[in-house]
């Protein structure tokens, strides 16, 4: 036991749970199609085309290069069921990494970290991560083609990342891996968004790391503030950013009478420069985490950047192409879920059975023009009757959630 190494095993027995979650998954993966959103997530994958809002053009890459390992069409369900089952297996080994990291940090919090406590955090982490692979929703995930497993795989990982940052935090170069969690965050949005709701676990990494004394107070405002750069990311950065793109596209094409597109690429111009002068303006000055904060942005960009492949796919004029995101305002439409009815995440109505009516002051409102290309005049025109277009609930019978 004197030569016993933790990291040597730590590494050997987190890839032994990924042989192991891999062989299970492998073995029992379904052979073919399974019924519900399977089916179009394998067709729009292996021919890279447009599925269902709001996409995941990342997942439909990793499906189009999983497909080229079919010998024939009839295989090409089976081999992306197994992107799911490697998608999972790996969960499972950053599973396996990050109960190996909290187990330490607790143990050593306690005293030294003899080689008797060392095999019984690496066997821990090992039934732990083992008795994850064998769960009922997991496993289900992981032998069929949804986003799912990926997503999974996702917030394992930024898990993973989050508690490398608790590590190194205090290092010089500490940061490196929130901009490597700000990238995944990314990435997240080209698969699932389900990837974000790791975000509120890491800034409460942050403020255990950082507060050692814990109160009601801090606690609840620790917890806020996670979730309001969750909301941040999720409700107002991306889509913002979206809106100012559409609107910059509108404007040239409309009224300037430049070319379909142009308003994109002047913007997708603005944000290259305003990234480059905010970095180097924060670097010349010194302000370390105003340049963390603008590079974390970048990065957030740089993952989300996935998304290009739906205009791109979608102007190619694809077989299935749901919403034909071809340009800033339509994929605006895409991620905003428009062909969905309206859900209100904080305030909205009640459909008790004393209401049944329309809003007495306003009845109606506006609902969101679409726009469409038309190649006559070379501009954007609205196809959709949308003035007045919308009900609007009885704000009497409305309430919080």
């Amino acid at each position: 036991m004197t030569h016993f190494s933790f990291k040597k095993w730590n590494t050997l027995l987190g890839w032994f749970s990924f042989l192991i979650a891999l062989t299970t998954y492998s073995l029992t993966v379904e052979p073919t199609v399974s019924f519900w959103d399977a089916g179009e997530y394998i067709l729009t994958s292996s021919k890279l085309q447009v599925g269902h809002p709001p996409g995941a053009p990342l997942f439909q890459m990793f499906g189009a290069f999983f497909s080229m390992f079919a010998l024939e069409p009839s295989q090409i369900g089976l081999v992306m069921n197994l992107m799911s089952a490697v998608a999972s297996a790996f969960t499972i080994l950053f599973m396996f990494w990050s109960i190996s990291l909290l187990l330490k940090k607790i143990i050593t919090l306690n005293g030294e970290f003899t080689p008797s406590k060392q095999v019984a955090v690496l066997g821990s982490a090992l039934v732990g991560s083992l008795a994850f692979t064998f769960t009922d929703s997991f496993w289900f995930n992981a032998v069929e083609t949804e986003v799912y497993a990926m997503a999974t795989l996702i917030m394992s990982v930024l898990f993973y990342l989050g508690l490398r940052w608790e590590q190194d935090m205090d290092k010089p170069r500490g940061n490196k891996w929130l901009i490597l969690i700000a990238f995944i965050i990314g990435l997240s949005f080209g698969v699932h968004f389900m990837g974000l709701l790791t975000i509120p676990a890491i800034g409460l990494i942050y403020y255990f790391k950082n507060y050692k004394t814990v109160t009601v107070k801090n606690f609840i405002v620790a917890n806020v503030v996670s979730v309001a750069i969750l909301l941040f990311i999720f409700k107002l950065l991306l889509p913002n950013a979206l809106k100012i793109f559409s609107a910059f596209e509108i404007f040239f094409v409309n009224s300037i009478g430049m070319p379909f597109n142009s308003g994109t690429i002047i913007a997708g111009l603005v944000l290259i420069a305003a990234f480059y002068f905010g970095i180097k303006y924060t670097r010349d000055k010194n302000y370390t985490h105003l340049n963390t904060a603008i590079l974390c942005l970048m990065f957030i960009f740089i993952g989300f950047s996935s998304w290009l492949m739906l205009p791109i796919r979608a102007n190619a004029n694809v077989v299935i192409n749901e919403n034909d995101p071809s340009d800033a305002r339509e994929l605006l439409a895409y991620y905003n879920l428009e062909q969905y009815p309206e859900t209100h995440l904080f305030y909205g109505p009640l459909f008790t059975d004393q209401y049944s009516g329309l809003d007495e002051n306003e009845p109606y409102v506006d609902d969101k023009p679409n726009y469409e290309k038309d190649y006559e005049t070379g501009k954007y025109v609205i196809i959709n009757d949308w003035k007045n277009a919308k009900q609007n609930y009885n704000h009497e019978h409305a309430s919080i959630l």
